[in-house]
């Protein structure tokens, strides 16, 4: 796929490259092995995280990284499966020391890969069907899928919307909204060079869920 190269494409080609570029790998079998990365190796396996129960209302996800720290609420309400799962493997350390492996100017930031490629997950998909009215505006924070997955589905990789809205189809599992440190997703966001890595590597040196 050619890049962006900074050109402000209208919203619905914008939405038409993240189906293209699949937004990630969700699938099993196009999974990497999460046991590898941060600590999960020492706190189990992140396949142990199917089926973890919803966080409390009221969670929330921070994300400490190389460019600044942001946090995030969580939709259990619309998503209980998804951040279950999602809370469960930040509590594993799955996404220490992860990279931001995509950045897209004035559209996305996308993150949750193991392997960095695009293709890596957890070894497991979850699904939440988004609400119908689903809205992917500036600080929303949802899940990547394959344009072949069904709407909802979900594996690790998780993008957080860098644009005034992102003019995606509800088909994304909301997880939730930044509530503090949307100036760091600026930030990331402005590192973009067009549909792909970052000029400089941006990981994710600590997640926390409470």
């Amino acid at each position: 796929m050619s890049s962006l190269r900074r050109i402000r494409l209208p919203i619905l080609a914008l939405a038409a490259v993240v189906l293209a570029a699949g937004c990630g790998g969700g699938s099993d079998k196009e999974s990497g092995d999460a046991t590898t990365t941060g600590s999960a190796a020492a706190s189990g396996s992140a396949a142990d995280c199917k089926g973890a129960p919803a966080p409390a209302e009221g969670s929330k996800v921070t994300m400490q990284t190389s460019e600044g720290t942001f946090t995030f609420s969580l939709d259990v309400k619309d998503s209980p499966n998804t951040t279950g799962s999602f809370a469960c493997l930040v509590e594993q350390g799955f996404f220490d020391g992860l990279t931001f492996h995509r950045v897209v100017p004035g559209f996305v930031i996308q993150g949750g890969d193991p392997e960095g490629t695009g293709a890596g997950g957890p070894g497991y998909t979850v699904a939440d069907t988004p609400p119908s009215d689903a809205k992917y505006t500036k600080g929303v924070v949802a899940m990547a899928k394959t344009a072949s997955d069904p709407p909802g589905t979900s594996g690790s990789q998780f993008f957080v919307v860098s644009g005034e809205d992102a003019g995606l189809p509800p088909d994304y599992a909301l997880l939730g909204t930044v509530t503090e440190g949307i100036d760091v997703v600026e930030k990331i966001d402005a590192l973009g060079t067009g549909d792909g890595p970052p000029s400089k590597k941006v990981t994710i040196d600590k997640a926390t869920v409470g």
